[in-house]
């Protein structure tokens, strides 16, 4: 039945919503991002290429469970943010070193810090969940220093939009070509876009396409796991043809 109200887990009061709906989604959520932090070579490989364009204040947009903000803190003194109280209380679990973990809303511009601005945006998996995502790549813009540089990595290939995508409340993914357009129509300078993860898009492509999943299995997991240290340093080398993830650096000039 769709009312008014709030979701429990985020808070959000939406209007006309099936708030059941809202659950599952946040279920498929959780699952997702418990079981891609137990992918500790890939989030590290992944970081390995943006490192260079990490320091000072560094905002993650979208901490989901503190994967990636413990090893943030390594470069600068971070700030964290999401919509979820669940995560934030999981990232403020995971991550007791001094950093700075609480409510942040990018597409309204809302955050539990005030008139705040960073050296560095790291933006992971968080666009594609966000309606407005222009909106939201102009409020960072806005919170960016001037010559700060704002990372992106989003989910790839508009035809891998699958069961998986919709279960986890994606509302898009994104060719190299649109996502381009959108962060530069917002004033930002491209410095470098590629393709990742030629593993993961022929994984997600037979999970969501073919098997039909709606999460991230486990079991899946393990094999990805145990691959991708032998074949993506691969894409070290080369630039895979098709990938799972666009990783996006662009400066504020």
């Amino acid at each position: 039945m769709y009312q008014i109200g709030n979701c429990v887990t985020c808070s959000i009061s939406i209007q006309y919503i099936n708030l059941s709906l809202c659950m599952k989604h946040h279920n498929a959520n959780h699952s997702t991002l418990e079981s891609m932090s137990q992918s500790l070579w890939y989030n590290r490989w992944t970081l390995s290429k943006f490192i260079p364009y990490l320091s000072g204040n560094i905002l993650e947009v979208g901490c989901g469970f503190g994967s990636f903000t413990g090893i943030l803190l390594r470069y600068g003194s971070v700030w964290a943010i999401d919509i979820d109280k669940f995560c934030i209380t999981k990232t403020k679990k995971n991550c007791p070193s001094p950093s700075h973990i609480g409510y942040g809303n990018i597409e309204t511009g809302k955050y539990f810090f005030r008139k705040h601005t960073f050296d560095s945006i790291v933006c992971m998996n968080v666009l594609e969940h966000i309606k407005n995502d222009e909106k939201a790549l102009s409020n960072m813009y806005s919170i960016l220093n001037s010559r700060g540089f704002l990372i992106l990595l989003v989910p790839s290939h508009p035809k891998l939009f699958g069961s998986i995508d919709k279960s986890i409340g994606h509302f898009r993914r994104y060719s190299q070509h649109e996502l381009i357009n959108k962060v530069s129509d917002c004033g930002f300078s491209i410095i470098h876009t590629r393709r990742l993860n030629f593993l993961g898009a022929i994984g997600w492509w037979f999970a969501a396409k073919i098997l039909n999943n709606t999460t991230v299995q486990e079991e899946k997991l393990h094999v990805f796991n145990s691959l991708a240290p032998l074949l993506l340093p691969l894409e070290d080398v080369i630039e895979p043809p098709i990938g799972t993830s666009i990783l996006l650096i662009a400066q504020k000039i």
